[in-house]
């Protein structure tokens, strides 16, 4: 679906009317409204799957029978009463509004009792709604963009939807999400691609969907390849995962639980892979519960007065070692002072150290959670580590690595390239050198594909500033002949068409240069994408010049932008009098002014996009020019257990790798920064005024 981002918001705001205009909260609606967008996205599965019944049938693979819930599972979808069905839903509300929260609830009820997994999981608390607010949601997740929405969109819908209740602390203090771009490093490390898979904390099952598109992305089928444990303490955050697996076509074994005290699928020993992002600094758990469990072979990490131990993290990281059989590899998230903390946290850290199995360090910069602005760690063990990496560990320092989400001025994420980069360094430090190749491959295809896109975004940029350059050289023969007219506002259009002009000039040649330059580099590196090292090297090295000629051409396009509009507005208020008003039509012109401001974005975005992929190879060549791991300051290195002795057995990446010189960020949009300020100064003051219409509304209740 084209514009997500925007299609989320506007979903998101029509979710979050139903604070705007009721007396309810976040907390109390945000179950009802992930149980619509589950209920949307059965239907759509459900009809997916119809249809595909159908097609089998006609073609003979399936015998024409009364079809069955089954048919629908081996599908991935789920069999959906009559009930159940959306637009069912909506076709009878549309007579009878009233009874909507009644139907939906109905929906609910009846998919729990055709599906054991969901028994007593969705919500159905409807009747808490005004019929006609919880018709408008329901509509606007009802549109035909929305119907045509596939499983990934869907999974991107609902994970918004979990990430903006976490913004506002919906439930548990948001901490049963953890942001999709730490799940997805964690799975990229551990490449959980079989057998049994743990989440001792599993919160929203983020870990799970996550694992399941790795498996799929690597052509594996997840229903077949491995199957999901988990265990939560919270049992409206287990309805949460189950619900969130559910609208991914995935099944998990969801236990609710206190790891802490309980091991509910007597996994110790068994999982092929553990993935969490337990709550960090725990010290309520008592250590007279947990002294003798087997899962802490390393001992208690220190035991205070009160019969407490001390701090929680120690636990768990023994835990998610203990899981593990042999083969097992497992990824974590954990707070950044357990990689260094001292005493007999320190002496728990040197037993695991010891082991062999700590494998990859990674640290995180403060601002990528939602609810906590604390900086992390992503822990890695391998269990199965060969004999020449036994004694290493990569410490790999991403705190410079991420960006702002798009929309806040907060949070941050890490791109999917970013992302890439880091799975690209585990890899040369496994000695993967051909993935990593076959990584720079991929961005020379995806650089030729969006420098061969510009032509054609440059082109109709050109025709719209043609169409205004022909109505602009109109208004400067009148200007030339007319007589009476202001010349101050004369001598004002008359310089901007020469600015306009002179940028016009110049633009030309460098645009036909820069163009020229694509194609070539298209034909030569598009047609046999450079595979071994050293032919990697030569493309990006006849590329530089390149990226720097569309650094130019950006400018360019934006100061003819600026340039064209300036006259737009001078001739406009030129066009008051009779002379230029013949020749100029002030209404269609600034159509196409706006449609020119439209097709600038669209062309400055394609030459980005070339440069974008460009950037992510300068960044991977420079840091390994000879496709292996070696020390970058700042970044990354590979240190030994005598080092890590030598440094009290700490695990923390920058005590290894250094501190790098401050670098330019090159990815810096001022004008998306400015576009993302007034964003979040526009709901700011959408949220005030929301506020202030509810105290205005107490007051009035109150009788004041």
């Amino acid at each position: 679906m084209d514009n997500l981002s925007k299609f989320e918001s506007d979903l998101w705001d029509a979710a979050d009317n139903l604070r705007a205009n009721s007396k309810l909260t976040s907390s109390d609606y945000f179950m009802p409204v992930l149980g619509i967008i589950f209920l949307r996205h059965a239907a759509n599965r459900f009809d997916i799957a119809t249809q595909q019944i159908a097609d089998d049938q006609a073609a003979g693979k399936m015998p024409k029978r009364k079809l069955q819930p089954a048919d629908y599972i081996r599908r991935r979808a789920l069999w959906l009463p009559e009930s159940a069905r959306y637009d069912g839903i909506m076709e009878k509300a549309s007579s009878n509004v009233g009874g909507l929260p009644k139907l939906v609830t109905d929906a609910m009820t009846a998919i729990e009792a055709d599906f054991e997994p969901l028994k007593n999981v969705l919500p159905k608390d409807y009747g808490i709604f005004e019929p006609s607010v919880l018709e408008d949601l329901m509509r606007k997740f009802n549109t035909e963009d929305i119907k045509r929405a596939t499983g990934d969109v869907f999974g991107r819908i609902y994970e918004y939807f979990l990430a903006k209740f976490s913004i506002q602390k919906a439930h548990d203090n948001g901490e049963f999400f953890t942001p999709s771009s730490l799940v997805q490093t964690i799975v990229n490390v551990i490449e959980p691609d079989h057998g049994t898979v743990f989440d001792p904390a599993c919160g929203s099952g983020g870990m799970f969907v996550q694992s399941s598109h790795f498996v799929e992305q690597t052509g594996g089928d997840t229903a077949r390849k491995v199957v999901f444990y988990g265990q939560e303490k919270n049992p409206t955050t287990i309805r949460i995962a189950k619900m969130n697996l559910a609208v991914h076509g995935l099944e998990g074994k969801i236990a609710e639980a206190i790891t802490y005290y309980q091991d509910e699928h007597t996994l110790c020993g068994k999982c092929d892979f553990v993935m969490a992002n337990p709550p960090f600094n725990v010290d309520l758990v008592d250590a007279e519960k947990v002294k003798s469990d087997p899962r802490l072979p390393f001992g208690l990490p220190g035991v205070n007065k009160g019969k407490k131990v001390s701090n929680g993290n120690y636990l768990w990281i023994s835990y998610f070692w203990s899981y593990l059989s042999d083969q097992g590899r497992a990824g974590f998230v954990m707070s950044s002072q357990a990689s260094s903390a001292g005493n007999d946290e320190k002496e728990v850290r040197r037993k695991i150290v010891e082991t062999g199995d700590v494998d990859v360090m990674i640290s995180i910069r403060g601002g990528f959670f939602y609810t906590r602005t604390v900086p992390c760690e992503l822990w890695h063990f391998d269990r199965n580590k060969p004999a020449d990496r036994k004694d290493k560990v990569l410490m790999l320092d991403a705190r410079s690595i991420g960006q702002l989400m798009r929309g806040s001025r907060k949070v941050y994420e890490f791109t999917p390239e970013q992302m890439k980069n880091v799975s690209a360094i585990v890899w040369l430090y496994r000695g993967q050198r051909d993935r990593f190749l076959a990584l720079v491959k991929d961005y020379f295809s995806s650089l030729c594909a969006e420098s061969a896109a510009v032509p054609e975004k440059i082109a109709a940029f050109d025709a719209t500033l043609a169409t205004l350059g022909k109505e602009f050289e109109a208004v400067a023969k009148v200007l030339k002949a007319a007589a009476g007219l202001d010349a101050v506002k004369v001598a004002a259009a008359t310089e901007a068409l020469a600015e306009l002009r002179e940028a016009r000039k110049a633009y030309t040649g460098d645009r036909d240069s820069l163009l020229a330059a694509l194609t070539a580099f298209g034909k030569t590196t598009g047609k046999s994408v450079p595979a071994t090292n050293d032919k990697q090297h030569a493309a990006r090295k006849s590329f530089d010049p390149i990226a720097e000629r569309i650094k130019g051409l950006i400018k360019q396009v934006d100061l003819l932008y600026k340039l064209a509009s300036r006259v737009v507005a001078v001739a406009a208020d030129l066009a008051a009098s009779d002379e230029v008003a013949a020749v100029y039509d002030r209404r269609a012109n600034a159509k196409l002014a706006k449609q020119l401001e439209e097709q600038r974005r669209a062309a400055v975005d394609q030459l980005k996009h070339a440069a974008y992929f460009h950037r992510h190879i300068v960044w991977l060549q420079d840091r390994f020019p000879d496709a292996e791991i070696q020390p970058v300051l700042g970044l990354v290195k590979v240190v030994t257990q005598k080092e890590i002795k030598d440094a009290g057995w700490s695990l923390t990446p920058g005590g290894y790798v250094g501190v790098a010189p401050l670098a330019v960020d090159d990815d810096f949009d001022f004008e998306q920064t400015i576009a993302d300020i007034h964003t979040e100064l526009a709901a700011l003051n959408k949220e005030a005024n929301g506020f202030a219409k509810t105290i205005q509304q107490n007051f009035e209740e109150l009788g004041v």
